[in-house]
């Protein structure tokens, strides 16, 4: 039997002990910059002057994307930045980090991206752009990441119809000083693997509540004080949502919309989110 080398052997073990070293100095080095963006990131929503959250913002978006360029980023969590929302997909292909910026009681600014798994840790970013402002019927297409209608998100939902994959993201956006909006964004990747929001995937009847149809994602408006549910139920396989009726009779005007303590819902059909009009929720304390 022929012998191994010693330099072979030694050149082996090398390159094990700095495949073993690389993860630890990686998260030595993320766990530093995590440190230096946590100020910022509490800052861009708690910080008392309109000015100094822009500051914040600036700060935490510049060291945002200096710690996503460090090799292998993707699966340190980031979990001390408690004001900064990080989702990953469900089969771990790419994770989406959302946030908002306050400049007054009347108007909010959502700001984002899209982080993809990549196999040799390299950085692939796909920023995302709040449009909301800029335009007059936030429902009306599918858009891309420039165009993007800005949620802070706090689930994802993966489904699949005819082999492709849809990443159903619900987000939350504070409107303004009277009402809040949630949202449900169905998320898709193009050929190029390039973001794609929204599009005809909700089926239900008009009504002065909902958006109206055709409507390429859905939103949930209310009272501010209202706190009205919108949540994925694993047990029941559907988005749930509260049922809202308008204190005053006016369920056109969204900010008099309050929940009524019935809910309604979506469920996954045939590529589509079909409207349930009535969704009997299960009690956890029977789980």
């Amino acid at each position: 039997m022929k012998r191994i080398p010693l330099i072979i052997v030694a050149c082996f073990f090398f390159m094990a002990l700095q495949a073993q070293r690389k993860p630890v100095a990686t998260v030595q080095l993320l766990t530093q910059l995590e440190e230096n963006m946590r100020n910022y990131a509490n800052d861009i929503v708690n910080a008392p002057e309109a000015a100094e959250r822009a500051v914040a913002d600036s700060f935490f978006t510049r060291a945002l994307v200096q710690a996503l360029k460090v090799p292998y980023s993707f699966s340190y969590p980031f979990d001390s930045l408690q004001t900064i929302s990080r989702l990953y997909a469900p089969d771990s292909s790419f994770r989406i980090i959302t946030w908002q910026i306050m400049k007054d009681f009347t108007y909010y600014r959502q700001k984002g991206a899209i982080q993809f798994h990549t196999q040799n840790g390299s950085l692939q970013l796909i920023p995302l752009y709040d449009n909301s402002a800029f335009t007059d019927n936030p429902v009306d297409s599918v858009r891309t990441n420039e165009q993007w209608i800005g949620a802070v998100y706090y689930n994802i939902i993966q489904k699949t119809f005819n082999n492709k994959n849809y990443y159903t993201l619900l987000g939350y956006d504070e409107n303004d000083a009277r009402s809040t909006k949630k949202w449900i964004e169905v998320l898709s990747f193009d050929a190029k693997n390039r973001p794609l929001f929204g599009g005809r995937y909700f089926t239900y009847t008009n009504s002065a509540i909902k958006p109206a149809q055709p409507a390429y994602r859905f939103c949930l408006e209310f009272k501010k004080e209202a706190n009205a549910k919108l949540n994925y139920d694993p047990d029941l396989d559907m988005i749930s949502f509260a049922h809202l009726i308008s204190e005053n009779g006016e369920p056109g005007v969204k900010h008099t919309l309050v929940p009524y303590g019935s809910y309604e819902g979506f469920k996954w059909l045939n590529g589509k989110w079909v409207h349930v009009p009535l969704v009997q929720e299960v009690d956890p304390r029977t789980k």
